[in-house]
């Protein structure tokens, strides 16, 4: 994924994105400010008042296609390493060294990010995800591909990744006036999980026709959008704010305010837990095509179909929460949502009819955009704005880090046990957990919070 990617976690106002996941937190890490000549627009404008700036149009129509470029990868490279090994536990083990660098570097490029250009930086992640990309197409061309290779390379993604998102995280309040910063967030997920609707049909397609180097070749000629597209933004001189501290001491400060705060502390936590359990159907999809849902058609086409199917889901929830406005006891919305995702994961892994599993993924798809919209503006709620930015961070990073160790453990007991049998006692684990935190103490002083 991109770094593009990291907004499509958050969801309304997310999702990578690929940042799936930072942008939008990014751009969330202050609550919008409403001045007294602001009037109210049209749904219209509300939905793409964004796209009427032009910095922000190149670059959204840049990354959609460079998005679509990922997805496209992640479809093949799923494919392929799944052909190489017929592990479910190697399937975890690249998206885990696919994030690894985040988790491990993301606070640092934040750093990084606000003080050197962060065009620049954005430029440098696209070349290094590029040279992974054209590496991989190079391998599988020649005949050369091993598994280490693909893991390495998924390493070398995610490292340009940890610095990119940061900077595309600093950039995207430079494109747009403060006005539209909500609408140029839900525009960035919207085109995040668009491409993740697009891209594996793409790559369905590029696969059967002109085979898997393609998929990772076009892929790496996809990061060249954005990289003409940074280009041709017309933006002042980047000036890098004054550094008020050493790193270490405030993000200790923010540690200690997330650790002694109850709401802040069970958000962290249930963001962690629900990615952890859930996150990895999404890495063990290529089993369930090839070994479960064995009735209809190719594997590869039952592949792109469920990828497409929970995508879709996605932009489906991004548009709801984007309706849900001010809600009274948001916390138990949060909550109720949670259980049913769980309920929704199990459902789907004991399926074995394909039809009934894309309305399940479907369904999947908008409640776990909706949990992890609802999430943030809970913590935005809770945070005061001397912290937010640490806060925010340390959200991220939990957020980040359940899925590809969901996938890791999830994936060897899969090996030992079954893709399904594993995935269902993930989501009936989920939602018992929600359930039981849900009429705790905790979780009353979560469901007390109002927006």
């Amino acid at each position: 994924m991109k770094a593009f990617g990291w907004s499509d976690a958050r969801g309304r106002p997310d999702v990578r994105c690929s940042a799936h996941f930072v942008t939008q937190h990014s751009a969330g890490s202050s609550p919008a400010q409403t001045s007294p000549d602001d009037q109210p627009r049209s749904w219209a404008a509300r939905v793409a008042g964004a796209l009427t700036h032009r910095n922000y149009r190149v670059l959204w129509f840049a990354a959609l296609g460079s998005t679509i470029g990922t997805w496209m990868q992640k479809y093949a490279q799923g494919l392929l390493v799944y052909d190489l090994t017929q592990s479910t536990f190697y399937l975890g083990l690249d998206d885990f060294l696919n994030q690894l660098p985040i988790l491990l570097f993301m606070l640092i490029g934040g750093v990084v990010a606000d003080r050197h250009d962060r065009r620049r930086l954005l430029t440098i992640s696209q070349y290094v995800q590029a040279t992974a990309a054209f590496t991989l197409a190079a391998l599988v061309w020649t005949g050369h591909i091993h598994v280490g290779f693909v893991f390495a390379m998924s390493f070398l993604a995610g490292c340009g990744q940890a610095f990119g998102g940061p900077a595309y995280q600093a950039l995207i309040p430079s494109l747009v006036p403060k006005r539209d910063l909500p609408n140029a967030i839900a525009l960035n997920s919207t085109q995040f999980n668009l491409s993740r609707v697009l891209g594996p049909g793409v790559g369905a397609a590029v696969l059967a026709t002109i085979g898997t180097a393609w998929c990772f070749f076009v892929n790496g000629l996809s990061f060249f959008l954005v990289v003409v597209a940074l280009a041709a933004l017309k933006l002042p001189k980047h000036v890098p704010a004054a550094v008020r501290g050493a790193v270490t001491e405030e993000l200790r400060g923010g540690l200690r305010y997330v650790r002694e705060t109850h709401v802040l502390l069970t958000l962290t936590v249930l963001v962690t837990l629900s990615t952890f359990l859930t996150m990895p159907i999404l890495t063990m999809l290529p089993a369930f095509a090839n070994e479960v849902l064995t009735g209809a058609g190719r594997a590869e086409t039952r592949l792109s179909m469920l990828m497409a199917s929970q995508g879709a889901g996605a932009i489906v929830g991004a548009l709801l929460i984007g309706f849900l406005g001010t809600t009274p006891k948001l916390g138990r919305i949060l909550l109720a949502v949670q259980i049913g995702l769980g309920l929704v994961i199990a459902a789907f892994a004991l399926s074995t009819w394909l039809a009934l599993s894309l309305v399940l993924l479907f369904a999947g798809g908008i409640l776990f955009m909706a949990l992890f919209s609802l999430s943030f503006s809970l913590l935005q709620l809770t945070v005061p704005d001397a912290l937010r930015g640490r806060v925010v961070a340390i959200y991220m990073v939990a957020m980040r880090s359940g899925g590809p160790v969901g996938a890791l453990v999830a994936g060897a007991l899969a090996d030992r046990f079954s893709a399904p049998s594993v995935m269902a006692v993930n989501g009936l684990l989920l939602a018992v957990i929600s359930a039981g935190v849900l009429v705790s103490r905790r979780g009353r002083a979560l469901t007390d919070v109002r927006l």
